[in-house]
């Protein structure tokens, strides 16, 4: 049996509840929350000295963090069904779709990052929601390019892949900082027909809220 340790609101968790789901892994989850700094307490830093969400426990009791390690663990611990073609190229084309959207966006706008906007800078809320959604368009504009080219039910192709992970839960987030999300009509179409699946419905923030 898996541990995770998350927020429920957290994009980084979100990932790997769904990669979990579509594994077909039992896990128990235990809740950390960010907004009131559960994520500092000596308890969680032995299971997690960088104080972020979230971290996997192993069957074995090993702890792993980092959310796109977690999935790439995941998918070489259990191969099917798979989150990454055979293809070389097309895998690592995969993978950047992935990571402009995990490594581009979410260490800029996470929760800490836009904490220290308001409470230590003095930003107001307005200006916070201006930056978080700058850097979300700023990377979804190339993605609704890319997406209209690779495309099928899902980002890529007829088969949900590790893009669409990444991808739902960034717009879930995108969409409570108010993000608008016409220009994107492709991506818009992949979000709806992956919320249409068990795994992806299963995963979401208000199940956990």
């Amino acid at each position: 049996m898996y541990k995770l340790y998350h927020y429920f609101r957290s994009s980084s968790s979100y990932r790997v509840r769904i990669a979990l789901n579509l594994k077909k892994l039992p896990c128990q989850f235990h809740p950390i929350d960010l907004r009131v700094g559960e994520q500092l307490t000596p308890e969680y830093e032995r299971i997690n000295q960088q104080h972020i969400v979230p971290t996997l426990i192993t069957p074995a009791g090993v702890a792993l963090n980092q959310s796109l390690a977690i999935i790439e663990y995941l998918e070489e611990r259990y191969p099917t069904p798979a989150l990454l073609p055979i293809q070389p190229e097309l895998r690592a084309q995969i993978r950047a779709f992935a990571c402009a959207l995990a490594c581009e966006i979410h260490p800029i706008n996470n929760l800490r990052v836009l904490n220290y906007l308001k409470k230590t800078l003095h930003q107001s809320e307005p200006a916070v929601n201006a930056w978080y959604q700058h850097w979300v368009n700023l990377t979804l504009i190339p993605l609704e390019k890319i997406s209209r080219l690779t495309s099928g039910h899902y980002t890529f192709g007829d088969s949900v892949s590790l893009a669409d992970i990444v991808l739902i839960p960034q717009i879930y987030n995108a969409r409570r900082y108010q993000v608008d999300m016409t220009p994107f009509p492709t991506l818009n179409r992949i979000e709806q027909n992956c919320l249409m699946l068990d795994s992806f419905q299963k995963a979401h923030p208000d199940r956990f809220a």
